[in-house]
């Protein structure tokens, strides 16, 4: 390739200046540690706000990904196709998931934390439009596929913006009530979206109900503060430039260029390498990918149960899921109840995490979600047993999704910390594809096996799966020390007091990464 000559003026016949002089007092930091700029100094009704908006969000997003499982055999009707074609109405708003990510996640680490939440969510409103309005099913399809990309934004950045606000003391239960939104929209969307469709509005406004609650999120979404320290610091050292005059004010973010070859490896190659040679990683994404995929696969499971099992029409069909909402808000409460408990850890261990303190609520998650899956399938699918006895199995199953999920998602921080991005990147691209392909052969498998035998193939896997977090507890660390992502320690180490502060700065610095 031909390289152009460096200029030998800067146009006006003038020459090119000496080299602007280089030192730290052109760079922007915060005041101290009390700066409050700094989105963890903000007073707790401003965090408060912005966590509710991110919250919001979110259960935006994760409604309107189910919400269209309702309207499968209308869909079907009306563009008269077989109901496995109109699945796809699901899958493919699941599969923008796997793509989204690729956009917000760097887009997020080069602009901050509101840019790509409020692109994310006019774009989700668009096509939500798009959806309801679609005058073929090709259209349709297509819209619901950028729908999830779209509106994947929320789910990208949602967690960065809670561990910029919060420090680890109070991180974790922030956070828990971001995954309890996220798995509370799926949860609320088919009973929403039974009665929709089997009133006179129809399907279309199993669209429009994403439509309304997406145009209010962007709105809300406007309103959101910037979380994210780089791009508040670009956005300082602008205002100083702005009123100096003195153009050799900075951020560090501004000293950083990003190729795309950079995107392209920590986000995509990285993420798929890491998946192949890493058997942590490995199997804890097969895990959360399986427990994700089984909550899409019931989207299509519980209306065989209850519609056709118990006689139930679309919209009490989805008043079962109620009972997996409680048992999600019942694993959070847990989780809250725990982390005064793993703050005294941190605290005794210098602020240094070991991931394997994350695992002991994994192990009693696994076998509650194994327990709701045998339940379920094994009393499913006869008539003569009362249909609260299946619906009640939705507690353990509910309590089992965010037990696994969320600390095994701290889990991949905690044991890859500065390739914590594109650990969580690997994570993301095999649970959204297992979320994806689920629904597909949801009806196939359930025809084939029938209700109760398809269900305890779920629940073998599942029981299958409670080792691992048993295993990694004991022999985690020794597999992290053959891995050259995992720079954790494998054991808690004491740290000097004088050493105390630094060590708890560098991995706050790290899991922001």
């Amino acid at each position: 390739m031909e390289t152009r000559p460096f200029p030998l003026s800067i146009g006006g016949g003038k020459p090119v200046p000496e080299e602007a002089p280089k030192s730290e007092r052109f760079v922007v930091d915060f005041d101290g540690p009390s700066d409050p700029m700094n989105a963890q100094n903000w007073s707790s009704r401003k965090k408060v706000l912005a966590g509710a908006i991110t919250c919001y969000t979110c259960l935006c997003s994760s409604f309107a990904s189910s919400i269209f499982s309702t309207a499968t055999p209308a869909l079907s009707q009306h563009f008269h196709v077989s109901e496995e074609v109109t699945t796809l109405a699901t899958a493919l708003f699941v599969l923008g998931y796997v793509f989204g990510p690729l956009v917000w996640g760097p887009l997020s680490e080069l602009k901050g934390r509101k840019l790509p939440i409020v692109i994310g969510m006019f774009g989700f409103t668009v096509f939500a439009a798009g959806t309801a309005a679609g005058k073929d099913l090709q259209t349709v399809l297509l819209c619901r596929f950028f729908n999830g990309v779209m509106g994947s934004s929320p789910l990208t950045v949602g967690a960065g913006i809670f561990a910029d606000m919060y420090d680890h003391a109070h991180r974790g239960g922030a956070i828990a009530i971001f995954a309890m939104c996220i798995f509370l929209g799926p949860c609320l969307a088919p009973f929403i979206g039974g009665f929709t469709v089997m009133s006179y509005l129809g399907w279309r406004w199993t669209g429009y109900w994403c439509l309304i609650m997406g145009a209010l999120s962007f709105c809300l979404c406007c309103l959101l503060p910037e979380t994210y320290t780089p791009t508040l610091l670009t956005m300082k050292a602008a205002s100083l430039r702005k009123k100096t005059g003195n153009w050799a004010i900075h951020s560090p973010q501004e000293e950083v260029e990003v190729s795309l070859s950079d995107i392209f490896t920590k986000y995509f190659a990285r993420p798929i390498i890491m998946l192949a040679v890493e058997p942590v990683l490995f199997l804890v994404s097969f895990y959360m990918s399986f427990v994700y995929g089984i909550l899409y696969l019931f989207f299509e499971s519980y209306p065989l149960v209850f519609m056709g099992v118990h006689r139930f029409n679309p919209g009490e069909s989805g008043l079962p899921f109620f009972a997996l909402g409680l048992g999600v808000i019942m694993s959070v409460v847990v989780v809250i109840l725990t982390m005064p408990s793993y703050n005294r850890k941190l605290a005794a261990n210098g602020g240094r995490p070991v991931a394997e303190w994350r695992l002991p609520l994994v192990m009693a998650g696994g076998i509650s979600f194994t327990i709701g899956l045998f339940w379920f399938g094994w009393t499913g699918d006869s008539a003569g047993i009362h249909w609260i006895v299946p619906t009640l199995s939705g507690l353990f199953t509910g309590f089992g999704f965010i037990s696994i999920f969320m600390p095994l998602f701290n889990y991949i921080i905690d044991s890859y910390l500065m390739y914590a991005a594109s650990a969580i990147a690997a994570n993301t691209l095999m649970r959204s594809a297992f979320g994806a392909c689920f629904p597909m052969f949801a009806n196939y498998m359930y025809q084939g096996l029938g209700i109760g035998l398809a269900t305890t193939v779920c629940g073998c896997v599942a029981a299958a799966m409670i080792p691992v977090p048993v295993v990694f507890y004991f022999y985690g660390g020794k597999l992290r020390e053959r891995s050259k992502f995992a720079p954790t320690p494998p054991k808690p180490m004491p740290v000097k007091r004088d050493e105390e502060s630094a060590s708890t700065d560098e991995n706050e610095e790290s899991k922001e990464e």
